[in-house]
């Protein structure tokens, strides 16, 4: 014990150094990409989709978009029925042999299926006031629900870090993906009301990176200085090589008149992330 509460206490000494330590420290600890590659396996010619009809009716019925432009789940208005059919909806989807699909119908399968088994996690445990308050995660410096193993899909057991960490990220390479996967947070872009298909997933990416990105929770100035969401910072590899690649990405999705900011703003860049639930109720 007296090891720990050493290891504690030079870690909150090393915190309080300055802002751009604390970055640097909260970039080191952020999970990394590594390839889980028993999920490689794939049919490139395979013409078959999954059935997320389920998953769109739940976000439907309990997504609401709000006039802060912040998507807000209904948690607690979530019927007995609803929370058993979004079980069965995860359930039925680890049963699938995903192998068996192409890589499109892969990438949605992963993402509806992590967005929908943290939805089922924050139902479990609410009323909660954060999803980092659910520590159900193993080890010592446990936090949030996301190392614990939540299903078993062929014979593997994959937990929300799983999905995102070592298939997600490692396997499409894609930035996009940190707009579609939602952590019940504020500070997480939205949960989009429809599920993640072939025939949307570009819409629906291109959608969520705008709404994140023009909205002050995503890129946002204070005192004439940038400040961007912890994503950027905790991710920023899957963005570009540096703060300029970073800015190009924002770039991309921007209004014109955010664009402009950019283009004048000095890189002196901050971050920062809201961890409160997104919930309606705290909208009250």
């Amino acid at each position: 014990m007296k090891k720990y509460t050493t290891i504690l206490l030079s870690l909150s000494i090393f915190l309080v150094f300055t802002s751009a330590q604390a970055s640097s420290l909260e970039r080191l600890f952020a999970p990394k990409a590594k390839l889980w590659d028993t999920w490689l396996a794939h049919s490139p010619d395979s013409s078959k989709n999954i059935d997320h009809q389920a998953w769109t009716g739940f976000l439907q019925r309990y997504v609401i978009e709000q006039a802060d432009g912040i998507n807000r789940v209904d948690y607690g208005n979530v019927t007995d029925d609803d929370k058993q059919q979004l079980k069965e909806y995860t359930l039925n989807l680890s049963r699938l042999e995903i192998s068996s699909y192409s890589r499109a119908e892969q990438l949605n399968y992963w993402i509806n299926l992590y967005n929908a088994l943290t939805i089922d996690v924050i139902l479990e445990h609410y009323p909660v006031s954060s999803i980092r308050k659910i520590d159900l995660s193993p080890g010592l410096f446990k936090d949030g629900p996301w190392a614990k193993k939540l299903l078993l899909i062929r014979g593997e057991e994959v937990s929300l870090n799983d999905i995102e960490h070592r298939i997600l990220r490692p396997i499409w390479k894609d930035p996009r993906l940190h707009y579609a996967l939602n952590c019940a947070s504020i500070g997480c872009p939205n949960l989009q009301k429809q599920a993640y298909t072939t025939g949307n997933i570009d819409t629906l990416f291109r959608k969520a990176a705008e709404d994140f990105i023009n909205h002050p929770r995503g890129v946002n100035f204070s005192n004439e200085k940038l400040v961007l969401s912890s994503i950027y910072n905790w991710f920023r590899n899957d963005f570009g090589r540096n703060d300029e690649e970073i800015l190009d990405h924002i770039r991309q999705y921007a209004s014109d008149e955010l664009r402009q900011q950019l283009n004048k703003v000095n890189p002196d860049i901050r971050y920062r992330y809201d961890w409160s639930l997104n919930d309606t109720a705290s909208a009250k």
